[in-house]
C-alpha cells in the first residue's frame, strides 16, 4: 500500500513499555509496506525518520513547571491556564510540520492521549485532530484514573477534553480488558484490545563474547543460584515477597538480584528492602549500576550489560507485583524460557492466567505449596524443562507477532478503509 505512519509520543527511547511496543508495531506495519516516522521530545530511532521537538518531552523544563502547579492541587492560576494553551499552540504547529514533512497518512498516538504527563501535548493533539480530521489510532498503555497521583488535580477540564478525546476518526486500542471497560464506562468510547507481544517466532539471543564472563564480572560464582527481580525498586513491585521466598527456600547459594534502580519514587522502599534482607539472611544484590539500556563501558572500564544480556545467566524470575498494566517482564521470562513466580495482580488474573500458563501463583502472600513449587522448578531439571517449553508455546500462540499482525491488519482497515 506504501503509506506513511506517524508515531507520536513524549519519548521513543530506551526500554520503557511505550518505546518497546511502538517499535514492535512499526516492525509489523513494515510487513504491510507501511513506513514509520517518529515525533517525540526524545528519540533513539533512525535519525532520517525522526522529528524531535524537545518541548514535547515530559521532562522539559516548561512541562515540569506546569506539572508542579496542576497535580495535587484543586485550582490553577490564570498564568498556568495561559501557558498550557501557549505550549499546546506551539506543539500543534510542530505536529503540522511533522505531518507535512513526512507526508503522513495515518497517526498513531502512543500513550500521549492516555496518561497526562504532558497536558499541553494532549491538548495540541486534540486540536490538531479536530482541525485536520486525519485518520488516527490512540494506543493506550495506562490511563490517568489508574494512578493515584493524578486523582487530585487542577485540570479536570483538560482531562475530559484530551485524555483521551472523543473523535470519530480516532480508533482506540487498549492493552487489557479492564482498561477497555473503564474507557467505555468513563468516556463512552469503544476500543480494540491488543495485548503486549513478543517475537516468539525468533528464539532468544545466545550469550556472546561480550557476556562470556558476566557472572564473574558481576561478582557471582558458578555455584550461585540467581533469582532475578527484573523491575524498578518501587512499592507496587512487591519485592518484599521475593525476599520472603528466598528466606523460606533457605539455600545460601541463592542470590536475589534486582536489575533496576529506585528511580524517581524515592529511596525509602529500597532501604526497607535492604534492612529486611539483612534481617532475613537473604543475599540481596542490587546491580542497577551495571545494567543499562545498551552495552557500554563505565569511565573506569567496567562493562554495562543490558537486561537481555543478563537473562541467559539467571535461574529463576520473581514478579510479585501488586499491580501492572500488563506485565512485559512476565513475557520476557517466558521468552528466555525461565520459570517465574507471579503474584496474581488483577490484569494477570483476567487477561493472562486463563491462557493456560504453568507458573507458581501467589495470591498476595506466600504459601508452603508455592514455595515447594518454586523449589521443584529449581531442583528438578526435567520438570523445569517441561514447564518452560509449555509456557513458550502458549505465549507464542496468544502473545506472539502473529496476534499483532492480525490485529493491526484489522485496525488499519478500520481506520483507513484500505486493506493493508
Amino acid at each position: 500500500m506504501g503509506e506513511n505512519i506517524g508515531f507520536v509520543s513524549t519519548r521513543f527511547a530506551g526500554t520503557d513499555g511505550v518505546s518497546l511496543e511502538s517499535a514492535k508495531w512499526a516492525r509489523v506495519l513494515a510487513d504491510f509496506n507501511l513506513d514509520s516516522f517518529w515525533y517525540a521530545g526524545l528519540l533513539d530511532r533512525e535519525p532520517a525518520t525522526c522529528f524531535c521537538v524537545p518541548e514535547a518531552h515530559f521532562a522539559h523544563s516548561e512541562n515540569l513547571w506546569l506539572n508542579e502547579r496542576i497535580w495535587g492541587v484543586s485550582s490553577r492560576d490564570p498564568v498556568v491556564s495561559r501557558r498550557i494553551r501557549d505550549v499546546a499552540e506551539y506543539l500543534k504547529t510542530t505536529l503540522y510540520e511533522f505531518v507535512n514533512r513526512f507526508e503522513i497518512d495515518l497517526l498513531v498516538f502512543q500513550n500521549a492521549l492516555t496518561i497526562p504527563m504532558h497536558v499541553p501535548l494532549g491538548v495540541a493533539i486534540t486540536d490538531f485532530l479536530a482541525e485536520t480530521r486525519i485518520p488516527s489510532i490512540a494506543h493506550h498503555h495506562d490511563f490517568y484514573w489508574e494512578r493515584v497521583r493524578f486523582s487530585v488535580n487542577a485540570v479536570p477540564d483538560y482531562l475530559d477534553l484530551a485524555f483521551p478525546p472523543r473523535d470519530d476518526l480516532l480508533q482506540h486500542v487498549v492493552i487489557n480488558q479492564a482498561a477497555r471497560e473503564e474507557l467505555s464506562w468513563r468516556k463512552g468510547l469503544s476500543s480494540i484490545l491488543i495485548p503486549n507481544v513478543f517475537d516468539f517466532e525468533t528464539p532468544p539471543p545466545e550469550p556472546d563474547e561480550y557476556t562470556r564472563d558476566l557472572r564473574k564480572d558481576l561478582g557471582f560464582s558458578d555455584d550461585d543460584v540467581l533469582i532475578l527481580q527484573p523491575t524498578r525498586i518501587v512499592p507496587r513491585k512487591g519485592i518484599e515477597h521475593s525476599i520472603k521466598l528466598l528466606e523460606s527456600l533457605g539455600d545460601p547459594r541463592m542470590k536475589l538480584v534486582i536489575s533496576h534502580s529506585a528511580g524517581d519514587e524515592g529511596y525509602e522502599y529500597r532501604h526497607m528492602l535492604e534492612e529486611l534482607a539483612e534481617e532475613s539472611g537473604v543475599d540481596l544484590r542490587i546491580i542497577d549500576d551495571r545494567i543499562g539500556e545498551m552495552r557500554k563501558q563505565t569511565p573506569d572500564g567496567k562493562k554495562i550489560y543490558t537486561l537481555w544480556d543478563l537473562y541467559p545467566f539467571v535461574d529463576f524470575v520473581t514478579y510479585p507485583s501488586l499491580y501492572e498494566g500488563f506485565g512485559n517482564a512476565f513475557l520476557e521470562a517466558v521468552y528466555f524460557k525461565l520459570p517465574i513466580l507471579i503474584n496474581r495482580y488483577s490484569i494477570f488474573a483476567r487477561d493472562i492466567e486463563p491462557k493456560g500458563f504453568r507458573v507458581p501463583l501467589m495470591d498476595g502472600y506466600l504459601t508452603k505449596r508455592v514455595i515447594d513449587e518454586v523449589r521443584r522448578l529449581l531442583s528438578d531439571e526435567r520438570h523445569r524443562h517441561a514447564v518452560v517449553e509449555h509456557n513458550y508455546a502458549v505465549a507464542r500462540r496468544f502473545f506472539g507477532y502473529a496476534v499483532l499482525r492480525r490485529s493491526l491488519r484489522t485496525l488499519v482497515t478500520n481506520v483507513k478503509g484500505l486493506e493493508p
